[in-house]
């Protein structure tokens, strides 16, 4: 049995089974090998490696965990986990199955998009979804911002205060925005085309939003902050709790609702925070952060050491 078995080989994986390699724990890191941020060419706010391709960030992680004889990295999808006794179980796609006595949860999100042609392709290259990770590189562009909810409203109004003097709200059909913000974002210059959207075209500096009457929109960049669901239904599969919009909850140790359960990443959050917070810095944090408390849950069980807390 491993002492750990960690799903998900993104940031928030790699840094746990870099912290639990050092502590010479016996762990297993199993990853299908579909990455959230696969489509971006850049990643930006993590010091000493902003702008770094993410497939090459994980590269040089995996390259890292490699000197940690206790730490083995696999691909393979996992398709159920449950609880065993002293542990977990795991069962893969190809029939097997591994035990652990934690589990730590790092299988990230999905981003799902609106039905219009040429987002996905664009998606991390001239279409991005966060003012913070992207928004930078496209300052003092005309901007494009998709969606006709509050988030896209207040989006356009944000990278219009830090960003760019042109933007165009495309609400993709009529939308409900209240009055008060729809004056709100034409006061703040933010124009507003409430056609739908067919598609997008062309590059950075070079796209162009093509509405469904044949109109053509040209802009720098375009912005769309995706809805997401669950990477993996491991998390319900293992009775966690989750949260509305399907996070799963912890609390500031990464624990789950479960025992023994972790989850770090962009599939978890706690009660304080209102959404995820889906950064890549973020994310190897949370994966330190679990690492250590479940190492030390390891060690005080089996030292003997009940804590202070339990002892009545």
């Amino acid at each position: 049995m491993h002492d750990v078995i960690v799903i998900g080989a993104g940031p928030a994986g790699l840094n746990a089974a870099l912290v639990l390699g050092r502590q010479q724990r016996r762990t297993l890191v199993l990853d299908s090998g579909r990455p959230r941020n696969s489509p971006t060419d850049e990643m930006h706010m993590y010091l000493s490696r902003d702008g770094f391709s993410p497939s090459e960030f994980r590269a040089i992680g995996r390259a890292e965990l490699n000197a940690y004889e206790t730490v083995e990295v696999r691909e393979a999808e996992v398709t159920t986990a449950k609880a065993i006794e002293g542990g977990f179980e795991v069962r893969l796609a190809d029939g097997t199955s591994e035990q652990a006595r934690k589990i730590l949860l790092a299988t990230g999100q999905v981003d799902l998009f609106p039905e219009v042609d040429g987002l996905v392709e664009r998606f991390g290259k001239c279409v991005f979804h966060c003012p913070f990770c992207h928004g930078f590189e496209a300052r003092d562009k005309p901007l494009a911002v998709l969606g006709g909810d509050f988030v896209s409203a207040i989006l356009s109004l944000y990278l219009a205060d830090r960003f760019s003097t042109d933007v165009v709200l495309c609400t993709n059909g009529p939308s409900a925005l209240p009055d008060e913000l729809v004056r709100k974002l034409r006061d703040n210059g933010v124009a507003i085309r409430d056609e739908p959207v067919a598609s997008v075209e062309g590059e950075l500096d070079d796209l162009t939003v093509v509405f469904g009457d044949g109109t053509r929109l040209h802009r720098g960049a375009l912005f769309h902050k995706t809805a997401t669901k669950q990477h993996s239904a491991l998390a319900a599969d293992l009775g966690c709790e989750r949260f509305e919009d399907g996070c799963v909850r912890i609390d500031e140790f990464q624990q789950t609702s479960v025992p023994g359960v972790f989850a770090a990443g962009d599939l978890a959050r706690q009660a304080a925070f209102p959404e995820a917070l889906t950064f890549v810095i973020l994310g190897a944090a949370d994966g330190a952060r679990a690492a250590i408390k479940i190492d030390n849950e390891l060690f005080r069980a089996d030292a003997g050491i009940t804590p202070p807390a339990a002892r009545r």
